[in-house]
C-alpha cells in the first residue's frame, strides 16, 4: 500500500473517534447528563435513571458485541455493520429533542439514550478491530493514542460550540458566552440545550465522511454459505479457549473492572458535580473542556509512553492516579475537604474538581488508548474483530455494577460523596488481575 494511500487510511480511521467522541462528552457527561437532572430535579432519582439507562444499554452490548465480531470476522464485511450502527447513534443522539421541560417520557428518551450509546459501542467495536492494519506492531501504540487525542479534540470543540451557542443558562436563558441560543432556540422550553441531541447526530454525520471515503476494510468479502453457525461455533470454542490463554484472560478480566470503574466516573460525573457542588450545565460544561484538553494532551503523550515502554506499564500508571482521584473525591464536599472544615462559600471544592477533572480526563484518555493497543497484542490477529467483541463484552459485561453499587452505597450512606467510593474498589481489582498479563501478549507465545 502506498503511503499516501496509508495515510489517508489512517486519518479516515481518525475521524471515526472525532465524529462519535461527542457522544461520550456531550450526551453521557457533560451536557445532557446534568440537564437530567434539572428535568427532574431530584439528584438520587435522576442518576439511578441514568444508571438504569446506561445499564439496560451495557446489557445488550454485553450479550451481542462478541457474536457480531465473531460474525464480522467470518463473514468479512465490516464496513457494513458500521453503517448500520452508525445510523442507530444518528436516531438515538437526535431523539434526546423530545426531552421537552415538564412534557417528556422518561422511558423514552432513556430508550433512544440507549440505541444511540448501543450503536456507538458497535460501531467503535469494529472500527477498532482495523487498527491492526494501520502499521506494523511496533506504530499501533502510536496512532491509537494520537486517535483518541483526535477524538478528544473533536469533543472538545464540539463541547465549546454547543456551550457558546446553544446551552442555555436555566435562570437567565442565555448561553456560556451571553448570548441567546441560534437559530431562534426558545430558551423558555430549554430548546438551546435540548439541541444537544441533534447536534450530536448533525456532528456524527458530517465527520464520519472522511471515514467511508478513505478506509477501505481488507475483510470485505461476501459472508459464505453457513457463516452465522460458523461464528457461533468458533465463538463458543473461543470463550471455552480463554482460561487456557491466561495472559489474554487475565486482561479482559482486568478490563472488566478498571473499564467499569472509569465508566462509572465518566457517567455519573456531570450529575454528581450538580448535586453535590450544586452546578448548572454550563458549569459542568466549563469542567468538561477543562478533562478534555487534560484528555487531548494526555492522550498524545500517553501514545508515545505506549510506543516506548508498552502499554502494561501506561496501563497500570493510569489505574493509579484514577484511584487515587477516586479518593479524593470520597473526601472532598461543598463543607469540608480531607476532613478539614471550609469556610461558608468557599471556592476550594470548587477548585478541587476541576484538577480532579483534568487528572480524569488525562489518565482516561491514556488508559482507553492504551488498553486498545494491549488488547491488538493480546489477541490472535486471524480473530481480531471477534477479540475486540470479547474486549467489549469485558467492558459491558459488568457495567451495571458501578452504577448499582453507586445506587447502594448511596442510599445506605445517605452521602453521594461515599457513594461513588465503589470505583476505587473496581480499580484496584483490575490493578491486581494485570500481575498475570504478559505485556506483549499473543506475540510473546506466538
Amino acid at each position: 500500500m502506498a503511503d499516501g494511500t496509508l495515510r489517508k487510511r489512517i486519518w479516515g480511521w481518525f475521524f471515526f473517534d472525532w465524529a462519535s467522541q461527542p457522544y461520550n462528552t456531550l450526551l453521557i457527561t457533560f451536557i445532557f447528563a446534568p440537564y437530567v437532572k434539572e428535568l427532574m430535579g431530584d439528584g438520587s432519582a435522576a442518576q439511578s435513571a441514568w444508571g438504569f439507562g446506561i445499564g439496560a444499554a451495557g446489557l445488550v452490548i454485553a450479550l451481542l458485541a462478541p457474536v457480531l465480531g465473531a460474525l464480522a470476522d467470518t463473514g468479512g464485511n465490516r464496513m457494513r455493520w458500521i453503517w448500520l450502527f452508525s445510523g442507530m447513534y444518528v436516531v438515538g443522539a437526535a431523539g434526546l429533542w423530545f426531552a421537552v421541560p415538564g412534557d417528556f417520557s422518561l422511558i423514552a428518551i432513556l430508550t433512544f439514550f440507549a440505541i444511540g450509546m448501543i450503536g456507538m459501542e458497535f460501531a467503535t467495536t469494529f472500527t477498532n478491530s482495523m487498527l491492526p492494519d494501520l502499521g506494523p506492531p511496533e506504530e499501533i501504540g502510536r496512532i491509537s493514542g494520537n486517535g483518541w487525542a483526535f477524538g478528544y479534540l473533536g469533543g472538545l470543540v464540539a463541547l465549546v460550540i454547543m456551550l457558546a451557542f446553544f446551552a442555555d443558562n436555566a435562570d437567565t436563558g442565555l448561553t456560556l458566552i451571553g448570548l441567546e441560543p441560534a437559530f431562534g432556540l426558545d430558551p423558555a422550553m430549554r430548546e438551546g440545550t435540548r439541541f444537544v441531541g441533534p447536534l450530536t447526530a448533525i456532528w456524527f454525520v458530517v465527520f464520519m465522511v472522511p471515514f467511508f471515503a478513505w478506509v477501505r476494510d481488507p475483510k470485505s468479502h461476501k459472508a459464505p454459505k453457513g457463516a452465522v453457525k460458523r461464528a457461533l461455533r468458533e465463538l463458543r470454542a473461543t470463550i471455552i479457549r480463554l482460561p487456557q490463554e491466561r495472559s489474554l484472560f487475565a486482561y479482559l478480566a482486568s478490563a472488566m473492572f478498571y473499564r467499569d470503574a472509569l465508566n462509572g466516573m465518566y457517567a455519573f460525573g456531570g450529575i454528581y458535580a450538580a448535586g453535590v457542588l450544586d452546578w448548572s450545565v454550563q458549569n459542568v460544561g466549563i469542567f468538561g473542556i477543562v478533562a478534555i484538553i487534560a484528555g487531548a494532551f494526555a492522550a498524545w503523550m500517553g501514545g508515545k509512553a505506549d510506543a516506548r515502554f508498552g502499554p502494561k506499564r501506561v496501563i497500570v500508571t493510569a489505574i493509579l492516579v484514577l484511584t487515587a482521584v477516586a479518593i479524593s473525591i470520597v473526601l472532598i464536599s461543598r463543607d469540608a475537604m480531607f476532613g478539614v472544615p471550609l469556610e461558608q462559600d468557599s471556592a476550594l471544592p470548587d477548585i478541587a474538581f476541576y484538577i480532579n477533572g483534568a487528572l480524569i480526563g488525562a489518565a482516561g484518555g491514556v488508559l482507553q488508548a492504551a488498553s486498545r493497543t494491549m488488547m491488538v497484542r493480546q489477541a490472535n490477529p486471524d480473530r481480531m474483530t471477534e477479540a475486540f467483541g470479547l474486549y467489549a463484552l469485558a467492558g459491558k459485561a459488568t457495567s451495571f455494577l458501578a452504577p448499582l453499587l453507586i445506587g447502594i452505597v448511596t442510599y445506605m450512606s445517605g452521602s453521594q460523596q461515599l457513594g461513588v467510593s465503589p470505583v476505587i474498589g473496581l480499580f484496584l481489582i483490575g490493578l491486581v488481575l494485570l500481575v498475570w498479563v504478559k505485556p506483549n501478549g499473543h506475540r510473546a507465545v506466538t
